[in-house]
């Protein structure tokens, strides 16, 4: 664990659940598993704040208990799991493109509360949409129902693990804590519910306080105490499956770029009847037939038979490989090479930093070492045509960086200089776990620049957030526009300037953020791809 990581989850944590709960999430980060009153004592915080702390950090899966063979229950928080947050946005954006408002919603409640079950979700969302419609205008629960259907046949969501039910024996004490289980065959599988009902507004305050209502609501809360018919089957954001749709978006990207969008388009195609029978850590997709293929294909692609044969016989001719031919039966069999593919993705970020950073030339000697593996310092001048002087000062620029290595392989044992080759190469593992690092710690001084800015300006923020209070009560209540236009005259021209300054430079700090973290995701999912491969 890297103190970049680490510094990263704590302000995650921070930002997100508090100082109390950042205090015992980067404590477990740093010093790995512990027991409750090893977290007490080392923290100072009191034995129940901590057992709050934990309860939330378990909610969200960010950390995770074991049972000791002596019966100590140990934590631990898992880092990876907490730099995710980082990418909350994106999930939420994808379930939006996907599955439209109601996705988005089901998505959002599932990651603000961890973990939920499916009525709580339907309703509380069917509840968020109808605040947003029209007077009069209902979301129906069944709507809601449907998508969280879609969601769960798709794997974006999934079931978490559940305590076995086991019979009570008076004789045995009860462990010290339950094991969770989760069945493979029932992750995925919705279990029937009959949700009647329709989303409901908030009530004014006024209608809160009449007798009626409140026999009204005494009456709903005896109604609700009886357990849902769903209870105790919580679901959580399967993560893996999001992370497996952005590297197959990339992967379409990056074909569609290098080719056309028909060739895109087939692609797109063998990923997506891949997308639930290949697991997210398969360095290839199942075999697809061209005939299941040309079935498959989106209804408006009017190609024939023969040019899709030859798309793909293109697609597994070309150098990139990322498409790959593995038998002749049914017209030929295909599959996408996904390891392949990411470690293009991630050399082609790789080429870019270095072509931001240090520039053409340098971007030109960086492609040249990563096609031809190792050259001498006068081979790097004569094939990239780049001045003795210009080329040694890249190369050595591009080494104290840890872009560029150097191996020396001498002709004899002594090593003397004069009878050793020094050849220059490029790793693209380490040059790429590198630049995660300083990928993780641009993230978090983007957090702490957004947090001054905010800080800076709180006064202000406050003001404006009660003008606006003020502002939306009296047009509730009817008020006249020379009334409202005293209240907006509360912030003077100065300070409106400064507000729209300082909502620039969040927007700005928070797209550089998101930017960022689709560099993390291309390199990471390249580091974790080989590192899976034998």
């Amino acid at each position: 664990m890297t103190q970049a990581e680490i510094k990263l989850c704590s302000l995650l944590l921070q930002e997100h659940f508090g100082e109390i709960v950042e205090k015992i999430g980067t404590y477990l980060v740093r010093t790995g598993t512990q027991p409750l009153r090893v977290l007490a004592g080392d923290t100072g915080l009191l034995l129940d704040q901590v057992r709050k702390a934990l309860c939330v950090l378990i909610q969200h899966n960010l950390v995770t208990y074991q049972v000791q063979k002596r019966g100590l229950v140990e934590y631990e928080a898992h880092c990876k799991r907490v730099l995710r947050i980082l990418r909350y946005p994106r999930y939420i954006y994808t379930a939006k493109t996907l599955y439209g408002d109601t996705g988005e919603l089901v998505v959002e409640e599932l990651l603000l509360n961890g973990q939920m079950t499916m009525s709580a979700v339907v309703r509380k969302v069917a509840d968020r949409l109808t605040e947003t419609m029209e007077d009069g205008k209902t979301m129906d629960y069944a709507e809601v129902s449907n998508t969280f259907v879609r969601l769960a046949d798709t794997h974006f969501v999934q079931r978490c693990p559940l305590v076995p039910e086991t019979p009570a024996s008076p004789a045995a004490p009860p462990p010290a804590a339950p094991t969770l289980v989760s069945n493979e065959k029932d992750m995925y599988v919705v279990p029937r519910l009959t949700l009647v009902g329709k989303g409901k507004r908030r009530r004014s305050c006024d209608e809160e306080e009449s007798g009626e209502h409140k026999a009204k609501k005494q009456k709903q809360d005896g109604e609700s105490s009886e357990p849902p018919p769903d209870d105790g089957i919580y679901w959580q954001v399967n993560i893996d499956r999001f992370h497996q749709h952005f590297r197959d978006q990339g992967i379409v990207s990056a074909v569609a770029n290098r080719m056309d969008q028909t060739s895109s388009e087939i692609v797109r195609t063998m990923l997506r009847m891949s997308e639930v029978t290949t697991s997210s850590s398969a360095p290839y997709t199942q075999p697809l037939s061209s005939n299941e293929i040309f079935r498959s294909l989106p209804a408006g692609y009017n190609i024939g038979k023969q040019v899709l044969d030859q798309y793909l016989t293109l697609l597994a001719d070309d150098p990139l490989e990322f498409v790959g031919k593995s038998g002749d039966s049914g017209g030929g069999m295909y599959t996408v090479n996904l390891h392949k593919a990411l470690a293009s993705l991630a050399t082609a970020t790789l080429e870019s930093i270095v072509e931001e950073r240090f520039g053409s030339h340098c971007a030109r000697i960086f492609r040249l070492l990563l096609r031809k593996k190792h050259l001498e310092q006068k081979q790097v001048e004569d094939f990239a045509m780049i001045p003795a002087k210009e080329a040694k000062d890249m190369l050595y620029r591009m080494l104290s960086e840890n872009l560029v290595s150097l191996q020396e392989i001498p002709k004899t044992p002594d090593h003397v200089p004069s009878r050793t080759f020094y050849l220059y190469t490029v790793n693209v593992l380490s040059s790429a776990r590198m630049l995660l690092q300083r990928c993780y710690k641009s993230v978090a001084n983007l957090i702490q620049r957004r947090q001054h800015e905010t800080k800076e300006n709180k006064r202000l923020l406050e003001k404006s957030q009660r003008v606006e209070a003020i502002l939306a009560s009296m047009q509730a209540t009817g008020a006249e526009d020379t009334q409202l236009q005293e209240i907006e005259e509360m912030i003077t021209a100065p300070e409106r300037q400064q507000l729209e300054n300082l909502k620039r430079n969040v927007n700005k700090i928070d797209a550089s953020e998101n930017q960022v973290d689709e560099t993390i995701f291309v390199l990471e999912s390249f580091i974790a791809s080989t590192a899976r491969r034998p």
